[in-house]
């Protein structure tokens, strides 16, 4: 079967070369088109940009010429990198004009209209595309993954649903690189924990409780739960870290909650997808684990680790999450959406 062209929105930037290296051996995708912003267009990528990931950029996409963000040219499947000062408008142009949009940024993450998407949590809120396509009058269509960190915590978070979940405080602990290229000057972060990343708490708050949501009668219906977070940035390169003490609604002994999360399986139509890890959500038993340096890029990235569940003195259940932020946080989760686009028809 041929592959389907893709290209990127924002490809200059940390999560756009995050696309470049993910996409480089895609079985179902072949990328065949760049865009940035107008300084970088008109330069083949290794001009345009300085890799900043491990390696050398990937020589199949070296020589790609970036463009303008115009849908003109663009093939149907882009996946949006962009920062969300630009995103929103240029997303909707791109819907507008036809074109799949599968996107990183958070400009339409809590639109009521457009799927907030973890394909092994909450696959059938893509029951929302017909919806968004009738309001907006476009042919195209625009599907969004959320946050890096609340990618960790409601992975983590999604075995525990049928125990009620009434109340979450999450603590992060997040990576430099989540901050994109130059983040935070080095003078604030080695040696410091900064108690402040702005927008954060507010997105690990609300997309939560939208992810978790019922999908009933073409809406979301969030998860009737408060969640607090408590969003801090620290000196560790990639892998976000998030505590989290949870109460419930129904009894749950610690034995039922670490069987629930060691048992979470992908839904049928999510578990062969080429990006899908085998286990989306790894409990680790060791006392120290998970940790960001050891844990976060294994298994491609994809996976979230979870360990420390434990009983809590305030609420029922407290336990460490950790996932890497940049892949299944950002590009790998787009990816990964776009494969399950492909998988139920919409491309």
């Amino acid at each position: 079967m041929a592959k389907i062209e893709v290209g990127i929105l924002g490809a200059t930037g940390m999560v756009g070369q995050q696309f470049v290296r993910l996409l480089e051996s895609h079985p179902q995708f072949r990328l065949t088109w760049l865009a940035a912003s107008e300084r970088s267009s008109g330069k083949a990528l290794a001009r345009a940009t300085e890799w900043r990931l491990d390696g050398r950029i990937p020589a199949y996409a070296a020589e790609l010429p970036v463009s303008e963000p115009r849908p003109s040219g663009a093939p149907q499947l882009v996946f949006s990198a962009m920062d969300a000062s630009v995103a929103g408008e240029i997303e909707r142009e791109f819907a507008q004009a036809g074109h799949i949009v599968v996107s990183n940024s958070r400009n339409h993450r809590m639109d009521a209209d457009v799927p907030l998407l973890i394909p092994e949590v909450n696959a059938e809120h893509l029951g929302l595309i017909p919806v968004q396509q009738r309001n907006r009058n476009w042919r195209g269509l625009i599907v969004t993954n959320p946050n890096c960190s609340t990618v960790v915590l409601t992975m983590a978070l999604a075995p525990l649903v049928p125990f009620g979940i009434r109340s979450v405080v999450a603590t992060t602990m997040q990576a430099v690189s989540g901050a994109g290229y130059p983040g935070n000057a080095s003078f604030d972060v080695l040696g410091n924990v900064v108690p402040f990343i702005s927008g954060e708490e507010d997105k690990m708050e609300h997309e939560t409780q939208k992810i978790l949501g019922r999908f009933s009668h073409d809406s979301v219906v969030p998860l009737n739960a408060a969640v607090s977070a408590h969003c801090n940035r620290v000196a560790v390169l990639d892998g976000h870290t998030v505590t989290t003490s949870v109460a419930f609604s129904r009894k749950a002994d610690l034995a039922d909650i670490a069987h629930a999360m060691e048992t979470f399986q992908s839904p049928p139509e999510t578990m062969n997808l080429p990006t899908a890890p085998k286990r989306p959500l790894i409990l680790m038993h060791e006392p120290d684990r998970p940790q960001p340096r050891r844990d976060a890029a294994r298994e491609n990235g994809m996976p979230v680790f979870v360990g420390r569940v434990r009983r809590c003195g305030v609420l029922d259940v407290k336990f460490v999450a950790c996932g890497h932020n940049t892949i299944r946080g950002a590009a790998g989760a787009a990816i990964l959406n776009a494969e399950l686009l492909v998988s139920q028809g919409h491309l």
